[in-house]
């Protein structure tokens, strides 16, 4: 790919611009809070702007007034954001509240840089009102300044400051001396030291640039400390924009952007190869935003990219340095292959240089981070949410590289550095004390007919055990709903819906690519999508013979062929049909709909021959009478199956079909979404071919 990279610039386009935060407190909305309200009002205002900081980084606090429940005494009391919080969607609760004068004391307990991570157990010993949230390590950082608020953030425009080998000069031309900088140092109860004695000794300061890391700023209120926050990344911002204006970044475009439609196809294709070299469950993310496409179209892009991130909130998402891939060979999976393998020695190589005695093992050495010039940026992680963070914490890493360039050179973490913080036993804690994943984290499943009742229980069913999900279906109204339902439980993250009626070959193959592209590929495909008819055979017409049969049997080829090839790309998959009861047994007025429900059961037993050299698995469940919740009994079907046994259609149809049954039960959409999540999980590994019946019991149904 150097060659691709050492091409004359093809455009001069100036460099994208950062973003200038406004400043949106309302006094209106600040009116009448309390002071624990107003931090939580500014924590929430700061975190909700991406160009003040990212998801989940910074921390503010507040030291404040607070009655003792012991002494009844009136005591100082530090807020600040608590261990693992977003300071953008927090609460109250997130915040971890200390008494401010045993914070202060333990620095009679500490015994220097090589007891630095003690300090932490200390902290849970200040624990002001028996709050259970715990303190973050910029906890000192906070607790030592003597200011009654302090905001500490990461935005782009500051830390391209803080990772320039010209960050300090600059950052005494933007403000003169009233903002100093304090050399690269890892967060904790050493660095809070270091910071207040600094201030100390520099009266008069707005601020301090922490080098590699971002800046912390005060105010006397929580307004006057929000504004000094904004103002302060304003001034970074129009700083660089002035040294970017009138020219290319990243020393200019080698590599143009293909288009939107090929990015897009290039990205379905390639993330399931990856994945399934990668291997485990994974799930990825695309992102072909114009910060990516001018980053890995840059002249300088190997070279940034091989330096990898600074701030230690972007690297301990994404690892310290990207997969780059030429665009030229991503269909190629053996040279793909060779890529992975290549990157994977290199991590290990990494940790061995860098393991101390007392690390944790070497974690997954597979990429997070791979970017491929003219498509764009893929990311992968265990669950969509992570996959996509790291996605966005990787972009800021750009930002950072642009704005850093912008005034000198860009410069990373040292590597040791680097890894202590990726493999510091405080964050090796906090992992360890996250649950145990869930049986289907990770995987990704597509459900035909996804907005009906048996569609939608078995997307929620597969959802709760933390797989993605793919909902499809020809009604766009009744998709939506279906979707806003299933996000409103899950998250966005987890789903998505695509139009598509699976009798069209072209809606079909758009599904399952934008299944590919969204999520990076395909674990589980429901074959859902129905139709019912009765009629008797006289009274049949052709057309709606081969409605059944394009629904039926070819609406399950048409998925079924689709999902083969994502399943093959990654070693295996479950496939489960959903039959009927009358595929088996035989069915009075319903020859159309009972021998194309009996075609898609042959159609099964078939792939499971085909697929299972591949680890492809393919199953069928065989529901029977599945009134409530199904949109198919909504229609002609009810009125159609109660005439072929000559009862009412709207008082004695479930009855009939219940007492029909040996067990005398209804069968709902939940039952039948339990079967399927059956043969979809690791339960079911060593099955395929199978049925099982959901009818409470019909001997003619019974598999012989």
């Amino acid at each position: 790919m150097s060659e691709l990279l050492d091409a004359s610039p093809k455009s001069q386009a100036a460099a994208l611009r950062f973003a200038v935060p406004p400043n949106r407190w309302s006094d209106a909305e600040a009116a009448g809070k309390t002071p624990e309200d107003l931090l939580l009002y500014r924590s929430n205002l700061l975190g909700s702007d991406l160009t003040v900081t990212n998801f989940g980084g910074g921390n503010t606090s507040a030291k404040l007034d607070a009655r003792d429940p012991l002494t009844g005494d009136a005591v100082r009391v530090l807020w600040v954001k608590g261990s693992g919080g977003d300071i953008g969607s927090m609460r109250l609760d997130g915040f971890s509240t200390l008494y401010l004068d045993k914070l202060l004391g333990l620095e009679t307990l500490y015994r220097g840089l090589a007891h630095e991570d003690e300090m932490v157990g200390y902290l849970p010993h200040c624990t002001f009102a028996l709050n259970p949230r715990a303190a973050s390590i910029d906890t000192p950082l906070h607790a030592y300044l003597p200011f009654d608020h302090v905001d500490h953030v990461h935005p782009d425009a500051i830390i391209a400051l803080a990772a320039s080998s010209e960050g300090e000069a600059a950052t005494r031309a933007i403000w003169g001396g009233a903002v100093g900088w304090l050399p690269w140092q890892r967060p904790g109860f050493d660095l809070g030291l270091k910071l207040r004695d600094f201030v100390a000794a520099n009266p008069g300061l707005r601020g301090v640039m922490l080098a590699g890391h971002g800046i912390i700023c005060w105010g006397d209120t929580a307004q006057a400390c929000y504004a000094n926050t904004i103002d302060l990344i304003a001034d970074a911002a129009d700083y660089l924009n002035r040294k970017l204006a009138g020219g290319p970044a990243f020393g200019g475009e080698v590599a143009p952007p293909r288009s939107p439609a090929e990015r897009a196809s290039a990205a379905g294709v390639l993330m399931p190869l990856l994945r399934g070299l990668m291997g485990g469950w994974r799930v990825g993310h695309f992102a072909d935003d114009a910060e990516t496409l001018e980053f890995v179209g840059g002249r300088d892009f190997e070279r940034l990219a091989a330096i990898g991130t600074s701030c230690p909130d972007h690297f301990l998402r994404t690892k310290i340095a990207p997969l780059v891939l030429d665009p030229a060979r991503i269909g190629e999976a053996a040279w793909l292959g060779e890529r992975i393998e290549a990157y994977r020695r290199d991590y290990a190589a990494y940790y061995q240089r860098c393991a101390r005695s007392d690390s944790p093992a070497m974690r997954d050495a597979n990429p997070v981070v791979v970017l491929v010039p003219g498509i764009g940026r893929m990311t992968f992680a265990a669950d969509k949410a992570t996959a996509r963070l790291a996605g966005e914490f990787y972009a800021n890493a750009i930002n950072v590289m642009r704005g850093a360039e912008a005034i000198g050179s860009y410069v990373g973490l040292d590597e040791q550095e680097a890894f202590d913080i990726e493999y510091w036993l405080l964050e090796e804690a906090k992992l360890q004390r996250m649950p145990r994943p869930k049986p289907l984290a990770g995987r990704i499943a597509l459900v035909t007919g996804g907005a009906g009742g048996i569609g939608a229980a078995t997307a929620e069913r597969l959802a709760a055990d933390d797989a993605c999900v793919m909902l499809v279906d020809r009604d766009a109204d009744a998709l939506a709903a279906a979707a806003r339902q299933l996000e409103g439980r899950f998250g966005r993250d987890k789903v998505r819906a695509a139009l598509c009626d699976v009798t069209d070959e072209a809606q079909v193959a758009a599904a399952f690519a934008e299944c590919a592209r969204e999520f990076g590929g395909l674990d589980i495909l429901v074959a859902n999508a129905g139709i019912a008819s009765s009629a008797p055979i006289e009274d049949t017409s052709l057309d709606l013979w081969q409605r059944n049969y394009d629904v039926l049997a070819q609406g399950y080829f048409l998925t079924a062929r689709a999902a083969f090839p994502l399943m093959k790309a990654q070693g295996g998959g479950s496939i489960v049909f959903i039959g009927s009861k009358n595929g088996i047994a035989a069915a009075t007025n319903a020859a159309a709909y009972a021998s194309a429900k009996a075609a898609s059961l042959h159609l099964a037993r078939c792939l499971a021959l085909e697929g299972a050299p591949h680890g492809i698995r393919v199953n069928t469940v065989n529901p029977d009478a599945v009134i409530k919740g199904s949109r198919i009994w909504d229609g002609d079907w009810r009125r159609e199956r109660a005439g072929a046994h000559g009862i009412d259609a709207g008082s004695e149809l479930e009855a009939h079909y219940r007492n029909r049954s040996l067990l005398k039960r209804d069968v709902l959409p939940e039952d039948v979404a339990e079967a399927v999540y059956f043969l979809a999980s690791d339960m079911a590994a060593k099955s395929t071919g199978n049925m099982i019946n959901v009818d409470a019991g019909n001997a003619q149904a019974f598999t012989r």
